[in-house]
């Protein structure tokens, strides 16, 4: 039925309105909208937003499928309330060439749980030598207009200000994993009391810090767009604050664990806490939230990355780098910054949808409520709490740092293009 009427849904967490959608457009908003010939979802209570968007998914096809694959983290996405990702290039082959983007670009046209915009590598290989396809990416069907080497940082000064000079030709943005290599050679865990008291090697905050410092002020040189992945300290908070008053092109993004996790967690040696940027400290986590809030960091994005088990369920030492986190992220956001008064549902629209849609240029998403626009939304139910079970994820993978602990709110539905992909809490 090309006709959805959604009744009552308090949108971005407002007064209840109707939202009726018709051949994937939103074509009225109101109160005691007719439901003639529509198929009616009854959403009193619930918060209706933007479909949200990912600026930092890793998938993990092709090359690493026991990880997860377009199909399965595109599900995990609806399922968590998300119509668009961007991919990450850590793949393999690398997605430092117009043939392997375009590849992840059509696997997300086909399996259509959600929008898939590629992300391509900086440099050829991640290797941070030479520069890779960027244009031809850019001018492939995938339009790829966000770069990055995530998992590995561009350190190289002179690599990093051509690669802010090529993208700013067509207005696209390097996105820069800001971790300084030669800080952080046998690092385990944030640098600090807990790291000395375990023993285990320390990942200083300066070594992210440093990267970012030197990369708005390259930015600010060659006058292009520099975006600054899960940034974690809150040091970093405060470098990225300068560099916007004065007027330089950063944005910033955290990832829901850096908002909610601290090292201290680490005590337990239990590898799901294992991650890159490394969990930090309280202080910096409050820090992090602050500057959400006010608006110093630009977007939430989750830093998916799934991995089996048996690369997590190992010694520390041995153990991957990462989590999952697309379907709990929204969560996370709700315990962290909107039942503790930071945000409102509107802020968490702005932080997870509009801002995201409008740094990678995804068109069609991250777009107003309202008459006219594609119907990409996703409805909410902020009352419900329950604890997190990995045995019911959409994901391939099950690393994920909340199992057993009770969080707030359930993603009910999920609409893109006004096609349900999740209805009362089931993919389609």
């Amino acid at each position: 039925m090309s006709k959805i009427l959604i009744r009552g849904a308090k949108v971005l967490g407002g007064e209840p309105q109707d939202v009726l959608i018709d051949a994937g457009v939103i074509a009225e908003v109101g109160t005691g909208l007719p439901d003639e010939g529509a198929e009616v979802v009854e959403a009193g209570g619930k918060v209706l937003l933007p479909g949200l968007v990912d600026l930092h998914t890793h998938l993990r096809e092709p090359g690493r499928e026991d990880s997860e694959t377009v199909l399965t983290g595109t599900r995990a996405a609806a399922s968590g309330g998300y119509t668009a990702v961007f991919a990450m290039a850590n793949t393999f082959p690398v997605a430092d060439t117009a043939g392997v983007v375009e590849q992840v670009y059509r696997l997300g046209q086909e399996h259509g749980h959600c929008d898939v915009q590629p992300i391509g590598a900086v440099t050829v290989g991640l290797e941070g030598r030479k520069l890779a396809e960027l244009g031809a990416m850019h001018e492939s069907a995938a339009g790829v207009t966000v770069f990055s080497d995530d998992g590995k940082c561009v350190d190289d000064a002179v690599i990093m200000r051509r690669a802010l000079e090529y993208v700013k030709a067509f207005g696209g943005v390097v996105a820069q994993h800001a971790q300084e290599p030669r800080l952080t050679e046998g690092a385990q865990m944030n640098e600090g009391v807990v790291s000395a008291e375990l023993g285990l090697g320390g990942w200083p905050a300066v070594a992210e810090e440093s990267i970012i410092a030197r990369d708005v002020l390259l930015a600010e040189h060659v006058g292009s767009r520099v975006h600054i992945c899960h940034l974690s300290t809150a040091g970093s908070v405060e470098i990225v604050r300068w560099a916007k008053s004065r007027g330089i092109d950063v944005t910033a993004e955290v990832t829901p664990h850096h908002l909610l996790l601290t090292d201290e967690l680490v005590r337990t040696y239990n590898p799901v806490y294992k991650v890159n940027p490394p969990l930090r400290t309280e202080r910096d986590v409050f820090a992090l939230r602050e500057a959400l809030a006010d608006g110093t960091i630009d977007i939430v994005a989750t830093d998916h990355a799934p991995h089996p088990h048996e690369d997590k369920d190992c010694e520390w030492a041995a153990a991957a780098m990462g989590m999952v986190g697309l379907e709990t992220a929204l969560s996370v956001v709700q315990e962290t910054m909107v039942d503790t008064g930071l945000l409102t549902w509107a802020g968490v629209a702005d932080r997870m949808s509009f801002k995201p849609a409008q740094i990678g240029r995804a068109t069609g998403h991250g777009r107003p409520v309202s008459a006219g626009e594609p119907a990409n939304l996703t409805l909410v139910d902020t009352e419900y709490r329950g604890d997190v079970d990995p045995a019911g994820f959409a994901s391939r993978s099950r690393n994920t740092p909340y199992e057993g602990r009770e969080l707030p709110g359930r993603v009910t539905h999920t609409w893109l293009r006004g096609k349900a992909t999740l209805v009362d809490g089931k993919l389609t």
